[in-house]
């Protein structure tokens, strides 16, 4: 018979197996329930249950079972002795083995001690990550072995620029779904959002120059923006209000907004007011990240095509999945030529495999339907989780619902929402990200950031009424505390 100590830890185990999306992997599954029990719940010499009885509990193969656990063993999580079992790894900074210091850059060291992707990519309400779970992967699969045949080796070597059927693919899309009438010889074809801000980092800037971003701010432009050697200013904005005194000074060399849709605060852009911002500071360039994509009836982007000095990012792994790390700028014609030889200079260019499978994959019209579909589903999940929020206790306001994979529920200035996170992770097993890491000092505003694409239809009213019970719950534990 297995010990109460074995019984409690297999019941730690299972429940956060369970509580992982069902479209995952088994062996996915198990080993972030793993991870985060090892991370947060058992102690250094933990001893786990018996493989047999993990398998049994969990209704997984031995095999993946010992797949996982040698995965975790390399990686220091568990300690196994052939024979004995298998046990937590977690080495006091007094026994383990000292590493040597490693000094790194003083712009890796600030980016490392400021919010950065999380560690955890799958669960309910993980922000940023799209309904991969219904993408028409048959049919991506098809496209591809349709395109990778002898004839077309030439897709296995160097790009020079791109390749010229995505470029006229993206330039389609964006007539379409933006109003933007742009020539493909003006796109610039990336590997995501990141890449494309990096480049235009590269070629637009010099180490010291200022680059002026939103408060609350996108972390991954604003890591991308660190790390280049670019000094970072924030401007707070309110979609009520528009931007807020005092403002940055004039002549920034990079002005950054996201474009029709605001991240993470997850509601509509104001044109007039990105209009009154630029006609203030007067930067040298403008950037707008379209990274919330949403449906296309929203189209309050300030970008446009014929203006010298503005340009703008786009990425398909927010549209489709994150796994493709394709993206695109699209540039003013000047800047065009250059632009490309310093990506080809700096990054070389390839991956031309892939741009074949996704201009085929717009061409014959499934990217359209799949953004009509994941809009209409979005929408739709929005609403229901408003409804589900509405009237919990420290929720002031909650973005209003939209084709987009991000929600955003803006929190009561008392509360600590950064504790509120890791208590809906330790105790409910759901992945938000705290509104105040993204906001600038002296914008004091508190929140949740949520995403809607990892969360199952027949699941989401049970994962909303999960998050409002944590929040509440969390409340009043601060009430009590604050009371002794």
């Amino acid at each position: 018979m297995p010990t109460d100590d074995a019984l409690r830890t297999l019941a730690e185990l299972e429940r956060r197996y369970r509580a992982l999306p069902t479209h995952l992997t088994k062996q996915s599954r198990l080993e972030q329930a793993l991870r985060l029990s090892i991370d947060q719940h058992w102690p250094h010499a933990q001893r786990l249950p018996s493989h047999r009885l993990i398998c049994q509990h969990l209704n997984v193969a031995r095999n993946t079972l010992a797949g996982t656990i040698q995965r975790l063993v390399e990686q220091g999580l568990l300690m196994t002795d052939h024979g004995r079992g298998t046990w937590v790894h977690k080495p006091s900074t007094a026994t383990a083995t000292r590493e040597p210091d490693i000094a790194l850059s003083q712009r890796g060291e600030r980016v490392l001690a400021d919010i950065g992707a999380s560690h955890v990519q799958s669960g309910a309400f993980v922000p940023g990550v799209p309904d991969i779970a219904h993408f028409p992967i048959a049919r991506w699969r098809h496209l591809y072995s349709r395109i990778t045949v002898p004839r077309n080796t030439l897709l296995l070597s160097y790009a020079s620029g791109g390749y010229g059927p995505l470029k006229r693919a993206i330039a389609d899309f964006l007539a379409c779904w933006r109003g933007i009438h742009c020539d493909h010889d003006q796109i610039v074809i990336t590997e995501g959002a990141h890449h494309g801000l990096q480049l235009c980092a590269m070629a637009l800037a010099d180490v010291g120059d200022r680059v002026v971003m939103d408060s609350p701010y996108y972390w991954g432009a604003r890591n991308v923006f660190e790390t280049s050697g670019l000094r970072l200013e924030h401007a707070p904005w309110s979609p009520r209000t528009g931007y807020r005194e005092p403002l940055p000074a004039p002549h920034p060399t990079l002005l950054y907004f996201t474009g029709s849709h605001h991240y993470p605060l997850c509601t509509a852009t104001v044109s007039a007011h990105k209009r009154e911002l630029a006609a203030h500071l007067c930067p040298t360039w403008v950037l707008e990240d379209d990274y919330e994509f949403g449906d296309g009836t929203q189209r309050d982007l300030l970008f446009n095509d014929a203006a010298a000095n503005r340009i703008l990012v786009g990425s398909f792994s927010k549209m489709m999945f994150p796994g493709l790390r394709l993206g695109y700028l699209v540039v003013p014609r000047a800047l065009s030529a250059p632009i490309n030889r310093l990506r080809s200079g700096v990054f070389r260019e390839g991956r031309l495999l892939d741009q074949a499978v996704l201009a085929a994959f717009i061409d014959g019209g499934d990217l359209d339907a799949w953004c009509r579909r994941t809009a209409a589903v979005y929408l739709a999940r929005q609403r229901t989780l408003a409804e589900l929020l509405a009237g919990t206790p420290g929720i002031e306001a909650i973005s209003p619902p939209a084709g987009n994979v991000s929600l955003c529920v803006e929190l009561s200035g008392t509360i600590d929402d950064e504790r509120l996170a890791d208590s809906l992770l330790s105790r409910h097993h759901l992945v938000v990200r705290p509104l105040s890491r993204v906001c600038s000092d002296g914008d004091e505003r508190r929140g949740l950031v949520l995403g809607i694409g990892m969360i199952k239809e027949e699941a989401l009213i049970d994962h909303g009424r999960r998050l409002a019970e944590g929040i509440r719950h969390f409340i009043a534990r601060e009430r009590r505390r604050q009371r002794r």
